[in-house]
């Protein structure tokens, strides 16, 4: 079945979890799908994805990216699956958005906040609790990190993601260029098709410059960027 009779909205990204876990730096999709979906007990996901499902495939859009990117950030912290399926339910109810955890941390920190304590009471966390009682700074951490490499929209949406900004901080990801590939330079080129060219021309960056008309810098930022380890 074609994708197109589900209109999607390729302005809003499409990846693949395959392509949303290499963007993470993560080897696979196995993690992120566990969050995609409902429990066998009808618990809800705790990310209301923008795609529906085609058949055992999961795309996600650039804002579902975003948040398996908060999501990520609290399970290094050890809380809980069931207690951030049970925060992003209250979020969305709360906030009356779709996507709480791709909103700007400076536009909705504080309500996060109260409802993440909300879950911890109602779930029984003591992490979590924890974490909103005792230790509210290292919660602070955890959105500012969150927001680190992001650009907001005025409505607090996120627009922009720079993912490997210590390796190639001109690399981004934006739903407004290239359907959401990682794209470089002024021209907005996707970082593999750089890759693949420099590839194809004896790896000479320079090379590779004069054909897109680009600065050399940026094809080796599109190489560092592809070539980026994973963990």
């Amino acid at each position: 079945m074609s994708r197109a009779n589900f209109n999607v909205d390729v302005s809003g990204g499409f990846y693949t979890l395959s392509e949303a876990a290499r963007l993470l730096g993560q080897e696979n999709g196995r993690r992120i799908s566990r969050w995609l979906s409902p429990t066998a007990s009808g618990a809800p996901a705790v990310i209301k994805r923008d795609y529906q499902k085609i058949g055992d495939e999961h795309e996600v859009s650039f804002l579902d990216l975003v948040e398996i990117r908060f999501v990520e950030h609290f399970r290094r912290t050890k809380i809980t699956l069931q207690s951030l399926r049970v925060a992003a339910h209250n979020a969305r109810k709360e906030l009356g958005v779709s996507h709480p955890f791709a909103t700007s941390s400076v536009k909705f920190q504080t309500d996060r906040k109260q409802i993440f304590l909300d879950t911890a009471e109602e779930t029984g966390d003591h992490q979590l609790l924890n974490l909103m009682t005792k230790q509210i700074e290292m919660y602070d951490v955890i959105e500012q990190l969150f927001a680190k490499d992001l650009e907001f929209s005025v409505d607090g949406l996120a627009r922009k993601w720079t993912p490997s900004a210590n390796i190639a901080p001109n690399v981004f990801i934006s739903p407004a260029y290239a359907f959401g590939r990682p794209v470089v330079s002024a021209r907005h080129i996707p970082t593999k098709t750089l890759f693949d060219s420099w590839q194809a021309n004896d790896r000479s960056a320079e090379k590779v410059a004069n054909w897109f008309d680009v600065d050399a810098l940026d094809v080796e930022e599109a190489v560092n960027f592809e070539l980026r380890p994973l963990h």
